[in-house]
């Protein structure tokens, strides 16, 4: 992809990992519907989330202010495995857990001011796949996609956020639920 620093790992957790981590991260998390303001009126968030992290490591986005719960072991593992091969240490975490096909998440890039200036995300997979779409900001025609299947793990850095949008599109047909996890570095 031009103008970004992206990498794929579509079995990075085994079979047998990814439904462990997924059963796990199901019971174990602190779910909450979020609610955002759309044309002055409260529209709750397509898909449930949660945030994890450091202490003192809160986060804005679509006008959602969130406080990180502590890590919990499950959490701690995944951000272990996926340090080790992105060279990075990730703070905090947001969780979203795609109930059924009619859940999604628009066209958006993570470049709130607190991620810096170039965010770094790592984006774990649990679950039923998925398509993640990318787009270019400035040639809507430059397209790409990825099936996030469970054990992925999907790296974007560098200048990924300033150039590319990305989506998890509602689909067609019943779906299983996902868990996506997007390990960030909150300054």
């Amino acid at each position: 992809m031009p103008d970004a620093e992206v990498r794929f790992y579509p079995a990075f957790f085994s079979g047998a990992e990814s439904d462990a981590f997924y059963q796990a991260l199901l019971e174990g998390t602190e779910w909450r519907q979020e609610q955002i303001q759309l044309y002055g009126r409260a529209i709750p968030v397509p898909r449930l989330t949660a945030w994890y992290g450091d202490a003192g490591k809160s986060y804005r986005y679509s006008g959602i202010t969130v406080e990180p719960a502590a890590w919990t072991p499950p959490l701690l593992a995944i951000k272990g495995a996926i340090e080790g091969v992105s060279g990075v240490t990730f703070n905090s975490v947001l969780l979203n857990l795609y109930r059924s096909e009619r859940d999604s998440v628009a066209w958006h890039s993570d470049d709130e001011p607190e991620l810096g200036l170039n965010p770094v995300i790592g984006s774990v997979s649990f679950g039923e796949t998925r398509r993640f779409q990318f787009r270019h900001k400035q040639d809507r025609q430059l397209r790409r996609k990825i099936e996030l299947t469970s054990g992925s793990f999907l790296l974007m850095q560098g200048p990924t956020q300033h150039c590319w949008q990305h989506q998890v599109p509602k689909v067609s047909g019943p779906r299983q639920p996902r868990i996506n996890l997007t390990f960030r570095i909150i300054r």
